[in-house]
């Protein structure tokens, strides 16, 4: 009886095991990149549509990882997020270009200098994500990327860069998902009809959800329309939920510049 027990606790973890690793190989599909900014080296990931139909446009999502997932190994960045959006699912239901670029160490998305060895002003782009969106220029020549549909999203820092990508180039996007995150208010006329979706846990104590709120506020103020969704009783990990959502591919994909 002990041996046949000792044997179904195998075979359970060994499912277990399968689940998440079978779970872990999705980010595997994000090929590895480099984009050359004259000088700057920006690595990044690119997942794409499978298959891929060259006579077809597709949306690109950026998205924006934290702080922690800062460096030059170009896999950290995949940690949060990228495996729910290259999941067969997602996949399948919405085909997507998804670039997740990293970050180097003492650098940051903007909106945090704190961050950043070196201060970029409110109304500048970081070098990172001037960097970013030039590799995204240069991919829109390369593949068939739908001007019409590009998307940003990020958390916590990358949260605030993407308020920053949409106060310095609200022309660039269709839609944007800010997660944890927190920008400008003065900046908010700029991109005021943009279609975006904001999600903060009601408990962070890392990026406080007025930064959030103040945001969204200042949005509805100047006549905007944005969403906002903040979980109760949760923390600063607000991404898991939110791109654990079939809701958010639902509503992000939707949206179409004009």
């Amino acid at each position: 009886m002990l041996r046949l027990a000792r044997l179904v606790w195998t075979w359970f973890l060994s499912l277990l095991a399968s689940a998440f690793a079978g779970a872990a190989d999705n980010r595997d599909r994000f090929e590895p990149r480099v984009f050359h900014d004259g000088e700057y080296k920006l690595n990044y990931r690119l997942l794409k549509p499978r298959p891929l139909d060259p006579a077809q446009k597709y949306p690109l999502v950026i998205f924006l990882h934290g702080a922690g997932e800062r460096g030059d190994d170009n896999t950290k960045q995949l940690v949060h997020g990228m495996n729910d959006f290259a999941s067969d699912e997602i996949m399948a239901k919405y085909p997507a270009f998804i670039i997740a670029p990293q970050c180097p160490e003492g650098q940051a998305w903007g909106g945090i200098n704190r961050l950043a060895r070196v201060p970029t002003p409110a109304d500048e782009l970081t070098p990172a994500l001037a960097a970013t969106l030039n590799a995204v220029d240069s991919l829109r020549k390369d593949f068939p990327i739908d001007d019409k549909r590009i998307y940003i999203t990020g958390l916590s820092m990358g949260g605030y860069g993407t308020w920053s990508a949409l106060a310095n180039r609200p022309e660039f996007f269709a839609a944007a998902a800010p997660i944890c995150g927190g920008g400008e208010v003065s900046a908010v006329s700029k991109f005021k009809h943009i279609p975006i979706w904001a999600f903060h846990g009601d408990q962070d104590t890392t990026v406080p959800p007025d930064e959030s709120r103040a945001m969204i506020a200042a949005l509805k103020a100047a006549s905007g329309n944005p969403k906002y969704t903040e979980y109760a009783g949760v923390g600063h990990n607000s991404w898991a939920q939110t791109y654990a959502d079939p809701a958010l591919y639902g509503w992000l994909f939707a949206q179409q510049k004009k």
